[in-house]
């Protein structure tokens, strides 16, 4: 019976030990680090005493202490790596709203520019054309006004209403004397001329609107390039990302752990990293609600420039608008010449001059404006409908991009497994699914982050610069949106709220001109009737006494 059952277990023995040899065999190859010395290599690092089978895992410091195919130096050298990888994620994935602001900063900067040329480009050769000589001899008043809207447009220290206001009171004095030109006029005298602008609206209501458009168009488009300018500086800072420590370990965790457990196909789960991400990126996130709010202002000056503030539809017919202003001054001159002579006194007529001397023949001659069809090309082969089309889609899409930043980042292929592979991918331990929830974004919803370690008592103070400016800007942009210049107060009795610009509605300030060759000053009507009676050559007593009183009262208020 003995023998018998011998033979038996030693019949049934090789098979049991061949079962034995062959899962030792399997072990040992499951413990293999060939694909790990692949990958490795694969990412450029040298293979000196890189292990050919796993090996004790105390050594670790961030990867689980478990049998491991990483030494120490490879653990330092792929978590250096993962923090590269990481930058760059970051900044491919911003590539797009950060291009946006740079290409379209440079598209609507050139665009006002070569707008401002075209314009005085514009101006100077009608002027030239219909005035000859007597424009190129005051030429410079018109230049002038042109530096100091370009000076304003390029962030210089203008108030546009002051501006405007001194070129209508200088060309008024050109103009004074040319249509008197056998009187003599001292500075005082002139000066006192200039006083008269706005009492006497001797251009007609073309002023006033223009300083209407030209205010509230200039203001909205500088401050929507500035705009730009603030969003591709904040764009570009805040894509410039610097790891925390804590961060740098989950990021080594997520990424290259499934290295030194044997595992270099694995990839991370999709709700592991995004809780990395929102780690990594809280103080990002937290750019979100002011960055949302900047764009939103942005967009609204982009209506604005598409619709009343629309400075190509101001520029390009400027030289027009003047011209109409010149006529209404000359239609008006003899009206405006009484008035002027009652308020600042009879000038002495000019040494050697016949009184008789005329305005020259050629400065009544009137403007004949362009036809549509004769105007120039549009600015930089393109317009502004075009552009503001263009960028309004581009704002669109930037929206909430910080916050969206984690689920960008974490839909990339080369980044994780999938939403299809949540029960095959490394979730910081093992190949199997992630169970903890999602964090919320933001600083202050990481307290409870189980991959990375966050300080939410320290806000990082870069970040809450560039809050800070896009707050700022937010500001100017909606004061731009009003019509109003926050650099500026108010120079002008028309405008309401804070800044320089027109401070008018749409259906207060219109959009198209109406040229008034004839108005009365802004007086009372008792006014109105002693200067109506000025314009007449015989008066009685009586009326010039009224008259000196009238005088006399409205110096004593200036």
């Amino acid at each position: 019976m003995v023998p018998w059952i011998g033979a038996q277990l030693w019949a049934l023995l090789p098979p049991l030990l061949l079962l034995s040899l062959l899962a030792a065999a399997a072990e040992v190859k499951a413990r293999g680090c060939g694909e790990v010395r692949e990958a490795y290599k694969a990412k450029g690092f040298s293979l000196v005493n890189i292990p050919y089978q796993e090996i004790a895992g105390e050594h670790l410091r961030i990867c689980p202490q478990e049998y491991t195919c990483c030494t120490s130096e490879m653990e330092d050298k792929l978590s250096q790596q993962s923090k590269l990888e990481f930058e760059n994620l970051v900044d491919e994935t911003s590539h797009f709203v950060r291009t946006t602001f740079v290409s379209r900063h440079k598209k609507f900067d050139e665009f006002f520019r070569e707008l401002l040329e075209n314009a005085e480009r514009s101006l100077n050769d009608m002027f030239v054309q219909t005035y000859g000589m007597l424009y190129m001899q005051n030429s410079e008043v018109f230049q002038d006004l042109f530096i100091e809207l370009k000076r304003y447009y390029t962030g210089g220290n203008v108030n546009l209403e002051e501006m405007l206001n001194d070129f209508w009171a200088r060309l008024l004095e050109r103009m004074f004397q040319l249509i008197n030109p056998h009187y003599h006029f001292s500075e005082d005298y002139l000066e006192c001329v200039s006083k008269y602008t706005d009492q006497l609206k001797p251009f007609g209501d073309v002023p006033r609107k223009l300083k209407v458009q030209v205010t509230r168009a200039f203001i909205a488009a500088r401050t929507f390039v500035q705009g730009l300018t603030v969003g591709r500086e904040v764009a570009n800072r805040v894509s410039k990302v610097s790891p925390t420590p804590g961060c740098i370990r989950a990021l080594m965790k997520m990424l290259y752990c499934p290295y030194c457990r044997g595992l270099p196909t694995v990839k991370p789960c999709n709700n592991y990293c995004l809780n990395v991400m929102k780690g990594c990126l809280a103080n990002q996130a937290d750019l979100d609600t002011e960055w949302n709010l900047f764009i939103d202002a942005m967009l609204l000056v982009a209506d604005r420039l598409e619709g009343p503030f629309n400075i190509e539809s101001v520029m390009d017919p400027i030289d027009v608008k003047i011209s109409e202003a010149i006529m209404n001054m000359q239609e008006n001159s003899v009206h405006v010449t009484t008035k002027v002579f009652q308020g600042c006194g009879q000038p002495k007529p000019a040494p050697g001059l016949r009184s008789s001397r005329s305005i020259p023949d050629n400065f009544n001659t009137r403007f004949r404006p362009y036809h549509p069809e004769e105007r120039p090309t549009t600015a930089a082969g393109t317009s502004l409908d075009r552009l503001v089309i263009d960028i309004k889609e581009k704002l669109k899409l930037s929206k909430k991009f910080w916050s969206s930043l984690p689920y960008t980042i974490c839909k990339e292929e080369r980044v994780t497994a999938g939403l299809s592979m949540e029960e095959d991918c490394w979730n910081g331990h093992t190949k199997a699914k992630y169970l903890p929830e999602i964090m919320n974004d933001g600083l202050t919803n990481q307290i409870n982050n189980p991959e990375v370690d966050v300080d939410i008592t320290r806000p990082d103070t870069y970040i809450r610069q560039q809050i800070m400016a896009l707050r700022v800007m937010t500001n100017k942009l909606k004061n731009a949106y009003n019509g109003n210049d926050v650099n500026f107060q108010d120079t002008s009795e028309e405008s309401s709220g804070s800044g320089s610009g027109s401070g008018c509605t749409d259906d207060i300030c219109p959009t198209e001109f109406e040229f008034i060759t004839t108005e009365a000053p802004l007086f009372d009507s008792d006014r109105r009737e002693v200067f109506a009676s000025a314009s007449y050559p015989s008066h009685s007593g009586f009326t010039w006494l009224i008259v000196c009183l009238v005088l006399l009262l409205q110096r004593q208020c200036r």
